[in-house]
């Protein structure tokens, strides 16, 4: 069986990109061993297309083209929505050529699974009426919060819950002799710059105040980028080194998405701006606090029993951030259950999968 991954790219600049795409190759070859997996996101060079709204359109008028002969060679496309992209909340665009590439899959007759993802909102006209041929028109649905899902029931959608694929992945083979990091800080180089999501001022602030309370309670900080240098401004690097210089900090840019999971299940505790970051530690059975931009986090977090988190566009102060930071380190019962809970979800989802 041939599987298509879309909106992940096993070798994107952005590690929970990475993540999606490692995530749910693991939970369709848990289901289908032999499966041959393939990943397509918007512009990824493994199949030689682009999806596009120009090469989108294009199929449409023509209906034989380079997209649909290699589409057509599929028996499964599954799609991961890019975590949290099937919604408006990225412009029109983005969400017409998810949409396009979703109703190309129901003209070729594909089994289309819309894989754990955050679905919603949709605030337009446009958005409400393109999602609801998608939601209608699946094989499956499978939401990855409970917020998700009764979105999804409201639009008349049946969705089935389960977790983030994060949790799919195998774990580190920590090397014993390695150095525990103390606090590791993920910055949001997306959050950081003009940003639709926080008020990045507050944000620069608070990152910048943060380090310097948690080295007065003589606190290591580690800073981690998330997303490595790429042509976009979506690049957590520039400001990390520049972050490690100025308060004389350790920065890790990491090799790949597995050096980056070796790096959080060696730390005390993570403080993620991003929202994998977070994941990848919790995951890999370390504490967490998530510094929140959107509605995607809460609800995840709170599905699989982790309550510890700040929410961005709230303001949140230092003392905050800290308050959240002692609660997560000393909560050990939740940590234990993480995993646990998060197995039973994505048994959820692989029952989904086998059903089809």
């Amino acid at each position: 069986m041939k599987a298509l991954v879309l909106w992940a790219d096993d070798h994107s600049a952005n590690l929970g990109v990475r993540v999606l795409a490692h995530g749910a190759a693991a939970l369709i070859r848990d289901v289908f061993p032999d499966a041959e997996v393939h990943f397509q996101d918007f512009g990824s060079p493994e199949l030689g297309i682009k999806l596009t709204k120009k090469s989108l359109v294009f199929d449409r008028i023509h209906r034989d083209t380079s997209v649909r002969e290699v589409v057509g060679d599929f028996d499964l496309i599954v799609d991961t929505g890019a975590g949290d992209s099937f919604a408006d909340i990225y412009g029109a665009e983005r969400m017409l050529v998810m949409t396009e590439t979703q109703a190309l899959c129901r003209r070729l007759g594909k089994p289309l699974v819309l894989m754990p993802q955050t679905i919603g909102p949709f605030d337009t006209r446009l958005g409400r009426w393109r999602s609801a041929k998608t939601l209608r028109s699946a094989a499956a649905v499978i939401a990855r919060d409970a917020t998700s899902r009764d979105y999804c029931a409201r639009r008349g959608t049946t969705a089935v819950l389960s977790t983030d694929v994060v949790f799919a992945l195998p774990q580190p083979r920590t090397d014993a002799s390695a150095p525990t990091h103390d606090v590791v800080l993920n910055v949001s180089g997306l959050l950081w710059g003009a940003s639709d999501h926080v008020d990045p001022d507050h944000y620069r602030s608070l990152i910048r105040d943060l380090i310097g309370k948690l080295r007065e309670q003589d606190r290591n900080v580690t800073l981690l980028a998330h997303v490595l240098a790429n042509p976009s401004a979506d690049d957590d690097e520039a400001e990390l080194n520049a972050l490690a210089e100025a308060f004389e900090v350790e920065a890790i840019v990491p090799t790949d998405l597995w050096d980056a999971r070796e790096v959080v299940s060696r730390s005390n505790v993570v403080l993620g701006s991003r929202m994998h970051a977070c994941l990848n530690a919790l995951s890999t059975g370390r504490p967490t606090v998530p510094l929140a931009y959107s509605r995607k986090f809460a609800p995840l977090m709170s599905g699989v029993g982790w309550a510890h988190g700040v929410d961005l566009r709230e303001g949140p102060t230092v003392p905050e951030v800290l308050t959240a930071l002692d609660r997560a380190e000393s909560d050990d019962v939740a940590l234990a259950h993480v995993r646990l809970r998060a197995e039973e979800l994505l048994d959820e989802a692989r029952n989904v999968l086998r059903a089809l």
